[in-house]
């Protein structure tokens, strides 16, 4: 007596087998897109305009985001020429900060100015930052100048929390 073949001899794996996903080969999918050579507009703008909309929008971050507001307050933005903005952060943690809302003011910059050809360039400058002044900073300046109010403050234990 001869049997037919079983009617399910070849196995699919499923979508979800973990054996399939294991053994499975990459394959690099090439999506091709089409860049335009398109030639975009390049607009004079002033350093008064830039000036302007930082101004802007740091009071709109202000009202929305006020934890980055703080990080990048300090930043100042300079026209270095006409296709190039220099930006100056005071530490490398505010410009992480900034580099999570770079793209949103200048997209906005670039469409307000009419100038899709700008170049950002950062520099570092720790002179920018601002030291929070308390009382205990406050006296341990003046114990630099006056060693003798050291002395009092360990007779009167002053409370300069």
């Amino acid at each position: 007596m001869i049997t037919a073949k079983p009617i399910s001899t070849q196995k699919i794996p499923s979508k979800f087998s973990i054996h399939a996903a294991l053994n499975k080969t990459e394959e690099a999918e090439k999506v091709e897109t089409a860049v335009e050579n398109e030639v975009l507009p390049s607009n004079h703008f002033t350093e008064t305009d830039l000036q302007k909309e930082w101004e802007i929008f740091l009071k709109d971050l202000q009202k929305k985001n006020s934890l980055i507001y703080n990080a990048i307050s300090f930043f100042k933005l300079r026209k270095k020429d006409e296709n190039t903005v220099e930006v100056t952060f005071p530490s490398d943690s505010a410009r992480q900060e900034f580099d999570k809302i770079r793209g949103e003011f200048f997209n906005h910059f670039m469409h307000k100015v009419n100038h899709f050809n700008l170049a950002v360039e950062f520099k570092n400058d720790v002179s920018l930052k601002k030291e929070i002044v308390t009382k205990r900073k406050i006296f341990d300046k003046f114990v630099e100048i006056n060693p003798v109010l050291k002395d009092l403050d360990d007779l009167f234990k002053f409370d300069l929390s």
